[in-house]
């Protein structure tokens, strides 16, 4: 497995990334993936191991970038309950100037640099998220029909930007839910928009868990959450990247 840090010239300057690909020589089909709102971190290099591992280069940008480089801000190994409070009152005016705007100028930059890379495979590509990230990537992915043939976002807050804007969507999609995130009512609702707009997909909610979930270094985490995590996104890679 190989792994590095790389530099991604955007309009705002060059945005860190953790880049993580199989050593075999081949060029492999790529994976955005949007890490949650405290960022690159050793979960998230790991998750992108894993991912990649099954043959993808996986691209896990640093939105945050503007700020700074990964990590922008101290974070403890284990974010347990007490340290949210501090934590979150650091990343939510990040969070907050990070616009639309923002999120689509770094979308395009980052695609262009994948279609760039060596290593990368001719083709179509995959977006996958967490939390806030999960947004970016439905952002990314209704931005880039013509890019982008899989999205997957978990514990993300898929309809922030209005359930009418994801019947763009031309992207196969999974949204996996955190129990406490969306209730019964609220997912019925998505489903039906998502229907309306032709998009193939499938959206639950992961019985028993917590905004957090797939997260091994946060109180939120669900071995049993993220497990089912992978029982659906590497199926949908498959399918979508490599004609599974």
């Amino acid at each position: 497995m190989h792994t590095e840090t790389v530099y991604v010239p955007t309009p705002d300057g060059r945005a860190d990334a953790f880049a993580a690909f199989p050593d075999r020589g081949a060029r492999h089909p790529a994976v955005l993936m949007y890490p949650d709102g405290f960022g690159i971190r050793p979960v998230l290099r790991e998750m992108a191991r894993e991912l990649a591992g099954h043959g993808y280069y996986v691209l896990v940008p640093n939105y945050f970038h503007r700020h700074g480089p990964a990590p922008v801000i101290e974070l403890p190994e284990y974010i347990g309950e007490e340290a949210r409070p501090a934590l979150f009152a650091q990343l939510m005016p990040m969070i907050e100037a990070h616009t639309v705007d923002h999120a689509l100028r770094d979308a395009d930059a980052y695609l262009t640099f994948l279609a760039a890379r060596p290593e990368v495979a001719p083709g179509p590509v995959a977006v996958t998220g967490y939390c806030f990230g999960g947004l970016l990537a439905t952002r990314t992915a209704v931005a880039h029909p013509d890019r982008v043939a899989a999205l997957a976002a978990f514990h993300a807050p898929v309809g922030a930007d209005g359930l009418d804007a994801l019947t763009g969507l031309t992207a196969r999609v999974h949204f996996g839910h955190a129990d406490s995130d969306l209730t019964p009512d609220q997912l019925i609702d998505l489903n039906r928009a998502l229907d309306a707009g032709g998009v193939d997909h499938t959206s639950e909610i992961y019985p028993g868990t917590r905004h957090g979930f797939t997260m091994s270094d946060t109180d939120a985490f669900d071995p049993a959450g993220l497990e089912r995590h992978w029982d659906r996104l590497l199926p949908l890679l498959d399918r979508t990247l490599n004609g599974g």
